[in-house]
């Protein structure tokens, strides 16, 4: 994404306009002229006009007026107020133009920043540059407004927060003209992460302190020492993989060596950056938390209590100890240490360098497919509960005589209550109304398995779990209430919808028993015995270890390549043979243990990096943009929630079994849907259903042939599908084969 600077002649922002009832035509001439944006390396003058502003600042913060001619107004008052001799009217004449006559103005001349990205050209609403040259003036002048909300002011300047007006004398250096001074400002506005950074100074010293600040940072020289050696080591950069590039698979060491000293001077920083300082963002790590706590923690519930249904209470091998008749413990640790075995090895011999032939369209497959998996699962789920209860009564138990008896029991107490009724009543019935007479035998709950109220809740709950998670997700768009209530609501979305429908479904439909996930008091860890397999079983883990390792491979890397989009605008860098290795040693130790397997996940990690970012929204053609400004790249978040998530063991089963399934099926549903935001396949297959005029500027719509853009989409739905039916078969042996079924989307593609 880069930022540049343009000079309409004419702007073609409306100011004011006749109150007439018919509509009047008018016609302009717009001219726009390119502006080169300040050097602050190597220009002198851009440091002197900062000093020049700081010594005689004029800044007007949280300004109430809502129109630009009221704005501009206040700020050529608010100079003529520090020593400026200069009329309020007469100034305002020259910044607009008199080719509307007195039923439009425009304005004369401005600066406009805009952004090129890869869905096209797009303006810098929030901010406008306002030049004038104003005779008698003695010197320049220049006065900053930040609006208490943002204002629509046209098209091109429909979210305008700040505005800087700059006057100068007709006569002047070339150097010291307005549209010099516009470009000292208007490169300092152009960072969008800057203008962010001004919404939060109290007065102007600290405005000033920013701008400062700014300065400081535009000056830095950025020396990158290591740059050669970043490009080797990240997959994502340097050279495409060639005959000559595959050497660096054999500098053993040396991709974890980079990524180490890449790395390591940061670490201090990713617990310090929102936690001390001037920008400091409590209340976001503490919400981020909670998210990232609930999202961990339920889903691991939700896929373990799965795992319980299918396996007995193991994990997912358990069918193929089962055929062979293997020790479980052992096998699975066996699978367990040669996946270790083979991930340190890729990470030692740098194998990550292989995801250069991974290309976006690749990784946005695997991503739906994952999604794609989290609205299986629940829909799965939640046809279980229908199977089982959706029907008519049926009996608990299969043994006969103990039901026998049991009704045996109730139609002796019902013949023993009849004739007491019949005789109560006796005087108000007929004889042939007595002798139809008959009485209705309820059959005890702990006899039948009955009740269709419990899938039709269960349905509730689940489909209740995604609307309002969803919709309070969605509120950081809206326009109610202020932008940081808003912010903190569409960050606790998930722990709120989970807590409401958790309390309607357990306590305010107490009588009707939903289903919940079952707790196990056996050990928590199990020890492999070893010597309980044979040579050849040892040997058969080793194909598996190395699948296993394969997936882990492919989904970790393309978890870490999908969290670092440039989207996202994270700074720190990757780590990508770093990771691996990491990855397998901490397998190891679950391994030996009994526990599951861990790697990245997606899409907690890309939901954790947006839970911590600023973003801003922008509207465009109808089309509603959202834009990350900056991310909060810290591990304090990630280690907090993990923290609680090992804090809930204590926590089983009360109050965690409070949590109905279907809430967590919910919850498998609004996961998906939050993680389908910037999947640009997604948004391809969308097109499909639409029509042409309600295309959205993307940069695919503009520079591909529609037809080619709706075949690669054809392509990658049919990569899709093939995906999902050797994914999600139920036979365990089909899904051995779908790590390398991933792996042949590269030539693929």
């Amino acid at each position: 994404m880069t930022g540049n600077l343009y000079r309409p002649h004419t702007s073609n922002l409306p100011i004011s306009s006749s109150k007439q009832n018919s509509p009047r035509l008018t016609s302009f001439h717009l001219s726009n002229q390119y502006v080169k944006p300040m050097n602050f390396q190597e220009e002198v003058r851009a440091h002197r006009d900062i000093d020049s502003f700081l010594a005689q600042a004029s800044i007007l913060l949280d300004e109430k007026a809502s129109t630009l001619d009221e704005v501009l107004r206040r700020m050529i008052a608010h100079l003529a107020e520090v020593g400026c001799s200069c009329d309020v009217d007469e100034v305002m004449t020259t910044l607009f133009t008199d080719e509307g006559g007195k039923e439009i103005h425009l304005l004369s001349e401005t600066i406009h920043g805009v952004t090129a990205t890869t869905t096209g050209i797009h303006y810098q609403q929030s901010w406008l540059c306002v030049l004038s040259t104003v005779k008698n003036l003695q010197r320049r002048q220049v006065c900053i407004a930040r609006l208490d909300k943002p204002q629509n002011w046209g098209v091109n300047c429909a979210e305008a927060r700040y505005v800087i007006l700059i006057l100068a004398p007709p006569r002047t250096k070339s150097t010291k003209t307005a549209i010099e001074l516009g470009r000292t400002f208007a490169t300092m506005f152009s960072d969008i992460s800057f203008r962010e950074k001004l919404l939060d100074p109290r007065t102007q010293d600290e405005f000033k302190q920013e701008l400062v600040s700014q300065r400081r940072q535009l000056s830095e020289v950025h020396a990158n020492p290591v740059v050669e050696e970043v490009e080797e080591s990240d997959p994502r950069r340097g050279k495409p993989l060639e005959v000559g590039i595959c050497r660096d698979f054999f500098k053993a060491g040396r991709g974890v060596y980079n990524d180490l000293r890449r790395r390591l001077p940061l670490y201090p920083s990713d617990f310090t950056d929102g936690i001390t300082g001037k920008d400091r963002c409590l209340v976001k790590y503490i919400t981020t938390a909670i998210f990232l706590y609930i999202a961990i923690l339920l889903p691991a519930i939700a896929f373990g209590s799965l795992n319980d249904e299918s396996t007995r209470g193991e994990i997912v091998i358990r069918g193929i100890c089962d055929d062979y008749n293997l020790d479980f413990e052992a096998f699975y640790a066996c699978i367990g240490l040669w996946n270790c075995f083979f991930l340190v090895l890729g990470g030692l011999f740098n194998v990550s360098l292989l995801m250069k032939l991974f290309k976006r369209s690749t990784e946005e497959v695997i991503a739906l497919f994952i999604s794609i998996a989290f609205v299986g699962d629940a829909i799965k789920g939640t046809i279980k509960i229908f199977e089982h209860h959706f029907h008519e009564p049926i009996l608990a138990t299969t043994n006969s005589s103990a039901v026998l008896e049991q009704i045996n029991e109730i139609l002796e107490k019902a013949n023993n209550q009849t004739p007491h009724l019949m005789e109560h009543h006796k005087g108000d019935m007929s004889q042939f109304e007595q002798a139809k007479t008959q009485v209705l035998v309820f059959l005890p709950e702990t006899l039948v398995i009955c009740t269709r109220e419990r899938p039709i809740l269960c349905l509730l709950l689940m489909l209740g779990t995604l609307w309002l998670g969803y919709a309070l997700y969605l509120m950081k768009r809206s326009p109610y209430l202020n932008d940081k209530i808003r912010e903190v609501v569409s960050d606790c979305a998930l722990p709120i919808s989970v807590m409401i429908f958790s309390f309607i479904g357990s306590y305010l439909f107490i009588d009707i028993q939903l289903p919940v996930f079952n707790v196990h008091d056996g050990p928590v860890f199990k020890y492999p015995e070893f010597e309980k397999l044979s040579g050849m079983a040892v040997l058969s883990a080793v194909g598996l270890g190395f699948l296993l390792a394969l997936l882990i491979f492919i989904d970790q890397n393309i978890v870490i390549s999908l969290t670092h989009v440039s989207e996202h605008k994270l700074l720190k860098g990757t780590t990508f043979h770093w990771d691996l290795v990491l990855t397998g040693f901490i397998n190891i130790l679950m391994s030996c243990l009994g526990l599951p397997w861990m790697h990245a996940a997606f899409p907690h990690s890309s939901l954790h990096a947006r839970q911590l970012a600023k973003v801003e929204h922008h509207l465009e053609n109808g089309h509603l943009h959202s834009i990350i400004v900056s991310v909060k790249e810290t591990r304090v978040t990630s280690l907090v929630a993990n923290i609680l998530i090992g804090l809930s063991a204590f926590m089983l089963p009360i109050p965690l079994q409070w949590i109905p399934k279907p809430v967590l099926y919910g919850l498998f549903l609004y996961v998906a849907a939050t993680s389908l935001d910037g999947n640009q396949m997604v948004d391809r297959m969308t097109l499909l259903l639409k029509e042409q005029t309600s295309y959205p500027p993307t940069h695919y719509i503009r520079r591909v042939p529609q037809r080619k853009v709706h075949y690669f989409t054809a392509l990658q739905m049919l990569q899709l599908i093939i995906l999902c039916a050797f994914g999600m078969y139920p036979l365990p042996y089909m899904k051995m084969v779908f790590p390398l079924l991933m792996i042949l989307l590269v030539p693929v593609r």
